[in-house]
């Protein structure tokens, strides 16, 4: 699907929101990669059996190889952090005087599960969060989808006093900081990373849905997703098919009004698109140096697809192109394993604010953009290997299970024992909660 040279700005514009072109140029940075030629990064491709081997590993301790298993990665295993609260709540739907049909208890479970993934971006070391009902306190993702999951439950997205567990525009906007606050239990003593950006991606979710709907319908909730996924959808028999590409167009589309202007291509808005300098050519057309990534659109893709699969039965096909999420848990794991290393000297002091060796770079940083491009590749290369090494076909072990059973675990967990006071990645990113 490359876009060929001649392509116009509008093309190269709409090109980089599709999810292909992801993989596609993240493979160009690679590519530079394996000839030495980035400018922030070595990469050493012999490390990379220290990461498989670690993964692996992390997937024999959990599951004792039982392969079918493991969960896709997705937002549901971190609203169940602790204890199960997805399933309950669906019982307790089916107790009401008037039980929700299958339809209506996914619309709804997607109302939660977005909104849970618009207040997931990093938090930093030092919130948490305590959950009043049992007593258990929690941080980072898991604290975030604990917190979001009560707020849903609270009503705190909901426009309706009579139904508070749904998420529509005129509760979002609703929303303040005041209110995110006081919900997430942040304090002078429990501070946040980014929430007055977290905030803003819920005020701004309103005016998505209210301006979008031929994808969230015009009570304006996230959950109408359904009703458009299941006009473009194809009915087999008993099994409804839904192509990827119609979820991705309604996410990457749907949402756009939500994400802060950065770049943008013949006055379209690219969201988490950045130049990467050294794909950087004289007299290249606009836009071949940029990267896509769309780390939050992705997040959400693979967590709705869980409940559509499980509540109402439904296939989907084109999962192939979803790609490895390029965040500081995934990339981490490869900078702590020695795959890439940061050149000598190619960063200065101001990004080593604390003393630490731990640089703090803008997501916009050249340096963050290779690292991101890097991770994308590479998590599609251990995956593959860790299907070698058990002689399975990708059928068997997905992408989407990796991520969950190996890769964004074995990040965490590598980094806890790197650097135990805060298990924080080797490399710190300035999160304004509208990326990571």
């Amino acid at each position: 699907m490359l876009l060929s040279r001649d392509g116009s700005p509008r093309a190269r514009a709409m090109y980089l929101r599709t999810l292909p072109s992801i993989r596609e140029r993240c493979t160009q940075v690679h590519d530079l990669a394996k000839q030495g030629q980035l400018q922030y990064f070595h990469y050493d491709p012999g490390k990379e059996d220290g990461v498989i081997e670690f993964c692996a590993s992390i997937i024999e301790r959990d599951f004792s190889n039982e392969f079918a298993s493991i969960p896709p990665h997705g937002r549901w295993r971190h609203l169940d952090a602790g204890r199960s609260r997805i399933e309950p709540m669906l019982q307790r739907w089916d107790a009401l005087s008037t039980p929700l049909d299958a339809k209506e208890k996914c619309k709804s479970v997607i109302d939660l599960f977005l909104v849970s993934v618009l207040l997931d971006a990093g938090a930093g070391s030092q919130w948490t969060y305590t959950e009043k009902e049992s007593g258990q306190t929690f941080s980072r993702s898991e604290g975030l989808g604990v917190a979001s999951f009560h707020m849903f439950q609270e009503g705190l997205f909901s426009g309706s006093a009579s139904q508070p567990c749904r998420v529509d525009a005129e509760g979002l906007a609703q929303i303040t900081v005041d209110k995110v606050a006081k919900a997430m239990q942040v304090s002078s003593s429990n501070l946040m990373v980014g929430l007055e950006g977290r905030t803003s991606l819920l005020v701004n979710l309103s005016t998505a849905l209210k301006s979008n709907p031929q994808f969230f319908g015009h009570d304006a909730r996230p959950g109408n997703i359904l009703d458009f996924l299941e006009a473009k959808s194809k009915l087999e028999g008993s099994i409804r098919r839904v192509d990827i590409s119609a979820l991705w167009t309604a996410l990457i589309d749907g949402l756009s009004p939500i994400w802060p202007v950065r770049h943008t291509l013949d006055g379209v808005s690219l969201g988490d698109v950045w130049s990467c300098p050294a794909l950087k050519r004289p007299g290249q057309p606009d836009g071949d140096d940029l990267i896509p990534f769309h780390k939050l659109t992705g997040w959400i893709t693979y967590s709705l697809i869980e409940p559509m699969e499980k509540l109402l039965g439904w296939t989907f096909n084109g999962l192939e192109d979803l790609t490895g999420l390029p965040e500081y848990r995934n990339g981490g794991l490869l900078v702590d394993f020695g795959v890439l290393t940061l050149r000598q000297g190619v960063l200065s002091s101001e990004f080593y604010p604390d003393g630490s060796g731990i640089p703090r770079l803008p997501p916009s940083h050249p340096a963050v953009v290779e690292w991101r491009a890097m991770t994308v590749i590479e998590l599609d290369r251990i995956a593959d290997a860790i299907r070698r090494k058990h002689n399975l076909l990708e059928d068997n072990l997905t992408l989407a299970q990796v991520l969950e059973s190996a890769t964004w675990k074995g990040g965490r967990e590598i980094a806890k024992k790197l650097r135990p006071p805060t298990g924080g990645p080797p490399i710190d990113i300035m999160s304004d909660g509208t990326v990571f």
